[in-house]
């Protein structure tokens, strides 16, 4: 989690663009005004630089391969088979299967690669898998946090191991936690606790049953009632606080903690991305990063976690209620993070950089006025 990100150079050198000819400033504009130019481009032209002279020239610089992970996530296929993990938390699991001698039996197979083409066949476009050839006992999933949950637009990374007894039992599945735990069913262990899996109580059809239950359905199952609206509930015995105002303030505080946790998730993937999924982490928080840092104004406003970030007209934004000071600290500093982190990959960061350049302005003057 403490692995830097290095940046890439834009590649642009301001010297190539020293033209003061008027009429040359206006082609420019006139050429580059429809466009939608990436973050670091603009402090490279001198109109724009006129336009905001103490602001652009200080944004920092885009990837010189943000256009290249863009296609790479344009690409990305959400179920494909790859080679290998090496970095897979059921590699080195002590199975049979993971002995070369062992030749799994053809029920086996066939049953596996019947669970394959279901998820290649009907994932849902917030969810995507990669299979090992090599160890066809590994999966590992992405999941996208669902709208309307302190998860949104996060990304949770799940390793499946299908056991040499599958599908008369269950697979087992180890969530990525970084440390976090990010839902009373997700230890920071990596347990995953589902009544689906065998790792929690459950009656009838919530239980695995060999010949209805499949791979899909327990990736499903994690993203509908694990990554849900009010976490806190997940919990035994909370839900029956739901309709009381204690449980009602309770859940709210935990959806604030999670949110923080969620964006400590994005900050460790964003670093650290697992194996054959560093093109979809890129370009998933190259797209939704606008959406993510806004929802992060949002809250800090003052609004629950998991509202809509969209603001209502006649609608008077929220005050931070008292409870919520140590959230306000705490969010600020991870939307620092996030800000330079989403700009290295080229996400469309101008509006809060300006904001943010805009904020520092005062504090720079006051020191040089120190300083004459």
């Amino acid at each position: 989690m403490d692995d830097d990100c290095d940046d890439d150079e834009d590649g642009y050198d301001e010297d190539d663009y020293e033209f003061d000819e008027a009429d040359f400033n206006q082609h420019l504009a006139d050429k580059f005004d429809d466009l939608d130019l990436p973050p670091g481009v603009e402090a490279t032209v001198p109109w724009l630089q006129k336009i905001a002279p103490k602001v652009e020239p200080k944004e920092p610089p885009k990837s010189s391969n943000a256009d290249e992970n863009a296609n790479k996530y344009k690409q990305f296929k959400q179920f494909d088979t790859i080679q290998n993990f090496s970095d897979h938390h059921f590699a080195k699991y002590l199975s049979n299967l993971s002995c070369e001698c062992f030749q799994p039996a053809r029920a086996w197979s066939k049953r596996v690669q019947h669970d394959w083409k279901l998820l290649e066949k009907d994932l849902p476009a917030s969810i995507y898998v990669r299979v090992a050839e090599d160890r066809m006992d590994l999966l590992r999933a992405a999941i996208i946090g669902p709208k309307g949950t302190p998860y949104h637009d996060g990304l949770f990374f799940f390793d499946v191991h299908i056991p040499s007894s599958y599908p008369s039992g269950p697979p087992l599945v180890h969530y990525h936690s970084g440390g976090l735990r990010i839902n009373p069913n997700l230890y920071n262990c990596g347990k995953v606790c589902l009544s689906l899996l065998g790792t929690w109580t459950g009656n009838g059809c919530e239980r695995w049953n060999p010949a209805q239950s499949t791979l899909l359905q327990v990736l499903v199952s994690i993203q509908a009632l694990i990554l849900n609206e009010k976490p806190y509930y997940n919990e035994p015995g909370y839900e029956a606080s739901a309709n009381t105002p204690n449980g009602q303030r309770q859940a709210l505080d935990y959806n604030d903690n999670t949110f923080l946790h969620s964006c400590r998730t994005m900050l460790y993937s964003l670093r650290r991305p697992p194996e054959h999924f560093a093109d979809l982490v890129a370009g998933h928080f190259r797209v939704h990063g606008h959406t993510i840092l806004a929802a992060c104004k949002h809250y800090m406003e003052g609004n629950d976690v998991g509202s809509s970030n969209e603001p209502k007209l006649g609608v008077v934004k929220a005050k931070p209620p008292t409870r919520r000071t140590t959230f306000n600290t705490n969010l600020k500093t991870l939307y620092e993070d996030l800000l330079m982190e989403f700009n290295v990959k080229g996400a469309d960061t101008r509006k809060f950089l300006v904001e943010k350049l805009k904020k520092n302005e005062p504090a720079e003057r006051n020191m040089e006025g120190c300083r004459s």
